[in-house]
């Protein structure tokens, strides 16, 4: 399933072609310092460049002798580059390629993962907007605690991704290094020159300081970036499978024309989507912990991480640019049910506004040790089913001789638990916050 929905350009990012493409640039622009320090002729680069054919079948001929990639890679290109392939690889090391091709491969997926976080902040923001006054009952503990707005709910999931955009692209920042420093980081063949000419051609900084590989913590970094941005997807994908749940039903995925939910009940509408998430997070996550097992290598280095990035690296960064993508979508086409939400605030007869009740006690003069104890005597009587509470404080002795029934009246307002959102709503998303006039309309009903 992850295959059929894949984005070409993430795809191709890790097609083995791309990669081996790169490989050849890294080589091109190694020969273009290589000319600039009269170490070749002029022109070397661009004969190479015009002549060298990359054909992954014939590297991976050579490969089954050699039993080394880059090696076969570089006799692969001896069938088509002709003398000047003498000035290839000048100098280097296997991993100057590999970890500085990496880092472009990273890089480039990440900038599309960032694209799928700009859409799924704006799709955040007007469903945030859209809801900002669709009142609704707060949950902690799975319990019913005090009246919230179904847009609160999502100002603070956009916040939150609105972090993971801030430390993906600094994780982005810190991938796109490169290094051509040869076989123990001491630019033994090659001045610091030659790294830096390559570097600046394919957009990478030089790592300051490397021995045979880009140490391994800021790859760690990346994967751990990206999990725990799948890690808040599941979050919101764990909350819309509790709203979905029957007992609840405040919000559905959308339940398209000819769908099915069950093979055998044909009333289901299940969290599809949402289960889905939840389960490709735990994934992600477990590939961060790869990337970890890899920051510690023997000495200057081993390849015992090699084997694990070519399977963490594509799978995460095309799994998270997947979630992005249903969960955007997911959010955009939510179904919300305002009379279920009213419904449900409502189902413990008043309850949730037993804290109103007691700080309005508290102004009026009463002491909060017999204020608690009241208010929680006469909500124990209600959770029990002796009457709704509003009912059972009109006549209870204690409150009646400090609140007025009217001041009584004025605590169970749902709408008094909604009066700072301008403001919260101003630190989330700026002072020029505004409904946009022509905001896609979602599902409701």
């Amino acid at each position: 399933m992850i295959e059929r929905y894949t984005r070409p350009a993430m795809k191709a990012i890790w097609d083995l072609k791309h990669k081996y493409e790169i490989w050849l640039e890294v080589e091109l622009q190694a020969c273009g310092a290589f000319e600039r320090a009269k170490q070749a002729p002029r022109g070397t680069a661009a004969k190479i460049r015009k002549n060298a054919k990359i054909n992954v079948e014939r590297i991976a001929e050579i490969e089954k002798v050699t039993k080394h990639d880059v090696i076969a890679f570089l006799e692969s290109l001896m069938d088509t580059v002709g003398p000047e392939h003498r000035y290839l690889h000048m100098g280097l090391t296997s991993s100057d390629i590999v970890d500085t091709s990496l880092a472009v491969q990273m890089t480039e997926a990440m900038d599309l993962i960032l694209e799928g976080v700009d859409g799924l902040l704006v799709v955040l923001k007007r469903q945030a907007f859209r809801y900002k006054d669709q009142v609704m009952v707060g949950r902690s503990h799975g319990i019913h605690g005090e009246p919230i707005s179904f847009g609160l709910k999502l100002a603070l999931w956009h916040e939150e991704v609105r972090r993971h955009q801030e430390r993906l692209r600094q994780v982005r920042r810190d991938i796109a290094v490169g290094k051509l420093s040869g076989a123990m980081g001491t630019f033994a063949h090659q001045g610091p020159e030659i790294e830096e000419y390559v570097c600046e051609k394919l957009g990478l900084k030089p790592d300051p300081v490397s021995n045979q590989v880009v140490q391994r913590d800021r790859h760690a970094s990346y994967a751990t970036a990206l999990a725990l941005l799948a890690a808040t997807i599941e979050k919101f994908a764990t909350e819309i499978r509790h709203l979905q749940r029957t007992e609840v039903l405040e919000a559905e995925e959308y339940f398209s024309e000819g769908q099915k939910g069950s093979s055998a009940m044909p009333h289901k509408r299940n969290p599809i989507v949402s289960e889905n998430l939840c389960g490709l997070a735990r994934v992600v996550r477990a590939n961060s912990l790869a990337a970890m097992e890899n920051v510690a290598l023997w000495h200057e280095r081993d390849i015992s991480h090699s084997s694990v990035e070519r399977v963490i690296m594509p799978d995460s960064t095309i799994l998270v640019d997947y979630m992005l993508a249903k969960v955007t979508d997911l959010i955009d086409h939510l179904v919300i049910y305002p009379d279920r939400m009213k419904r449900n605030l409502e189902l413990t007869g008043g309850l949730v506004y037993s804290q109103r009740l007691l700080l309005a006690l508290v102004e009026k003069g009463a002491q909060r040790k017999e204020s608690y104890e009241a208010v929680q005597r006469n909500a124990m009587t209600s959770w029990r089913g002796g009457g709704r509470l509003q009912d059972l404080v009109n006549n209870d002795p204690f409150i009646s001789r400090h609140l007025t029934k009217q001041d009584i009246s004025t605590c169970f307002n749902p709408k008094y638990y909604l009066r700072h959102l301008d403001r919260i709503y101003q630190r989330v998303f700026g002072r020029t916050q505004r409904r946009a006039s022509g905001a896609k309309k979602g599902n409701s009903r």
